[in-house]
């Protein structure tokens, strides 16, 4: 497994559309429930490698009825501990590319999101649910432990005592579970989740490039440091976001009354 991370991805197992500003990308193994192999995860890799400069915002999403199954066991080999640290740390890699990708990444959920599919969904920025969508950690019965970045993300969204919860005992979260829990911020109608990630990336894509930015990098480092730096951080933020010629554009457009005032929906 030493060299996996050198080979070339499988692009085949993914369907990349464009779609006006949206890039869209599915997880292409439907007969195996989107389970992820190293072909899967370099193609990944290939992809938030090289966003084009025209697309303001991803969704992910699986093909078929599920998003994803988690890591592809009939694919696990013997690995000494050195070549099993490569692997994971190839995992990392690769979804660290998508949670630090230049534009929001939004994951529509359906059937299936367990294991590694659950640390995939975890790298996106927004998560979108369907009524199918269910969530767990099998590893722990299987005699194994995260290895793809969910030891860190997850706990962040659900909580520690939930995270152990699901490995001890393979608990399952329900899709209205999930929204209610962190697992996901959308819940929508049967079929919806695509529909729904679609037309919020749409949404976030119009957003001044700026503002983007600071909220998918400064905001998480804002919210892990202490207060004074993250102070700091929020106020060098503020005063770069506003200087922004976009920015400016923006304001005097809503005070010219050219754009709408938020109002609840």
């Amino acid at each position: 497994m030493g060299n996996a991370d050198a080979a070339a991805g499988d692009a085949s197992l993914l369907r990349i559309e464009t779609r006006g500003t949206v890039l869209t990308v599915g997880l292409n193994r439907p007969a195996k429930r989107n389970a992820l192999n190293d072909g899967i995860i370099l193609a990944l890799q290939d992809c938030f490698s090289a966003i084009p400069d025209d697309v303001g915002a991803v969704v992910i999403h699986g093909i078929g009825d599920h998003f994803s199954s988690g890591l592809d066991l009939s694919e696990l080999t013997e690995r000494d501990a050195t070549e099993g640290l490569i692997h994971s740390q190839m995992w990392h890699r690769v979804f660290d590319r998508i949670q630090y990708c230049r534009v929001p990444v939004i994951a529509a959920l359906q059937g299936a999101v367990i294991g590694g599919g659950l640390e995939l969904a975890c790298a996106a920025h927004i998560r979108v649910a369907e009524p199918s969508a269910y969530f767990a950690l099998p590893e722990g019965q299987r005699g194994i432990f995260v290895g793809g970045g969910g030891s860190v993300r997850l706990p962040r969204l659900i909580g520690v005592p939930r995270m152990a919860d699901m490995m001890l005992t393979g608990r399952v979260y329900s899709a209205t579970e999930g929204a209610a829990y962190g697992f996901s911020q959308y819940l929508t109608e049967a079929g919806g989740a695509l529909a729904k990630s679609l037309e919020l990336a749409e949404r976030v894509a119009a957003n001044a490039p700026l503002t983007n930015f600071a909220v998918l990098q400064a905001l998480p480092m804002i919210a892990e440091a202490n207060p004074q730096t993250g102070l700091l951080m929020e106020s060098l933020m503020a005063t770069v976001a506003q200087s922004d010629k976009e920015a400016k554009k923006r304001i005097r457009a809503f005070l010219d009354r050219k754009t709408a005032k938020v109002k609840p929906t």
